[in-house]
């Protein structure tokens, strides 16, 4: 079920994805939609890698190491 969200956005911004829409033949709302998907995905893959850049238990290896790991 999907639900109905409310947003203001800078005229520059809304022409732009009018421009998208018209240009790819979909409606606003599914560019909106595949903009939140990327967007929330990346931000997840964010918070990933600073969990782990800031985990103490978690090796940190050169990049000589890696290449040697990885027989380069």
């Amino acid at each position: 079920m999907n639900t109905a969200i409310s947003v203001r956005l800078p005229k520059n911004l809304a022409r732009q994805l009018d421009s998208i829409a018209k240009e790819t033949e979909r409606p606003r709302s599914f560019i909106i939609q595949k903009a939140l998907e990327s967007y929330i995905e990346d931000f997840a893959d964010l918070q990933i890698a600073l969990d782990r850049l800031h985990d103490k238990r978690d090796d940190v290896f050169s990049d000589k190491e890696m290449r040697k790991s990885l027989g380069l």
